[in-house]
């Protein structure tokens, strides 16, 4: 059996030498394996993050229960942090955070204080995202929640170089329109100390509108280097395949020539 041939599709021609075919078959073979075996290990790690949050979620404790010493605002082990709530939802005093954004539509992000009926104490909850296109802010629906609820959430810590736009509160106009939530100012707005950080309500809680935030879980160690490594071993493969052809045959001189 000779060791090469020349095949021809028009002007096409490409010389095979079937040893060398067998090692770049084999290269590609075991660079597309390493591929697949970071995108394995990054599915594993996907899975095991969203078991993580299912049982995080399913354990939260009341948020009455957070040590007040670990309420301090650089504080990083709150964020995202489940918690339940029981209480009831204040529909008299709720806030409106002015352009608030979803899929390209300006809108307002809906904010009602939750009395804690264990302690009394005020927190904001976010429940989401409404449109403000043809409304006027105190014409919408807001949905109160009435009596006693409970609500799973999610406690927002913003980072560190989160810059807070000032507003201009009018404190006899209710909803109250806000450019962001600052809990210092708000607090003197209502009288009385609130839980230093909003909570963002979960899916399927009472209330809940648009949840429009970014992403909230924790990150996922080394996923992203994962997903990386599992594309350049693919563009390795491919680099192989493609010299490998271009070392075989006229494919360059086509290309050349069809400028």
């Amino acid at each position: 059996m000779p060791m090469s041939r020349a095949f021809s599709i028009g002007a096409f021609r490409i010389r095979i030498n079937w040893i060398i075919l067998a090692a770049v078959l084999m290269s590609i073979a075991g660079l597309l394996r390493l591929s697949w075996w970071q995108l394995e290990r990054a599915g594993e790690k996907v899975d095991a993050q969203r078991e993580l949050e299912a049982e995080l979620s399913q354990s939260a404790p009341p948020i009455e229960e957070i040590p007040r010493g670990h309420l301090h605002p650089a504080n990083p082990e709150l964020s995202n942090r489940h918690v339940t709530l029981d209480g009831e939802y204040d529909n008299e005093r709720p806030i409106l955070v002015l352009a608030e954004f979803f899929d390209g539509q300006i809108g307002y992000g809906v904010v009602t204080p939750f009395r804690i009926a264990a302690t009394g104490e005020l927190v904001l909850v976010e429940r989401g995202w409404v449109s403000g296109i043809g409304v006027d802010a105190g014409q919408l629906n807001l949905r109160p929640v009435a009596g006693p609820t409970s609500a799973s959430a999610q406690i927002h810590v913003p980072t560190a170089n989160a810059r807070a736009l000032r507003s201009e509160i009018d404190p006899e106009v209710w909803p109250l329109r806000v450019r962001s939530l600052e809990i210092d100012v708000l607090s003197g707005v209502f009288g009385e100390e609130l839980f230093p950080f909003s909570v963002r309500l979960t899916d399927g809680q009472p209330g809940v509108f648009t949840r429009h935030w970014p992403a909230v879980s924790a990150d996922i160690a080394g996923y992203g280097q994962n997903l990386s490594y599992a594309l350049q071993w693919f563009a390795a493969a491919f680099l192989v395949l493609l010299i490998s052809l271009l070392a075989s045959s006229n494919l360059w001189s086509l290309l050349r020539d069809s400028k």
